[in-house]
């Protein structure tokens, strides 16, 4: 019977982290950058939560990644606001095109 350990944890984290960090990089479309940001900061959380059950930590690990969660609702509320709002100056979501925001 395979145990599931703290490795395993931190392996799924990495895995989630890189495809974040793909996600943010590769893409063009401004909703997906941001999905690729929440893939980053799940991976963080997995890394607390781990941290916490495995490090003997308590509730500390699971206080952070809560403190993450919220701050991650913020982020997607207001980065979807700015979004549509550049959708609606620009008609377009695609970060390489929308180059004149200063205007």
């Amino acid at each position: 019977m395979v145990q599931v350990g703290l490795n395993h944890f931190l392996i799924v984290s990495a895995i989630l982290f890189s495809l974040g960090i793909f996600g943010i990089v590769t893409r063009k479309n401004a909703v997906m950058v941001l999905m690729g940001i929440e893939l980053v900061l799940n991976s963080a959380n997995l890394n607390f939560v781990a941290f916490a059950k495995y490090g003997n930590f308590g509730l500390s690990g699971q206080i952070a990644a809560l403190f993450v969660i919220i701050l991650a609702a913020a982020e997607t509320a207001i980065a979807l606001a700015i979004v549509l709002n550049i959708y609606k100056t620009f008609s377009t979501v695609n970060v390489d095109e929308i180059d004149n925001l200063k205007e």
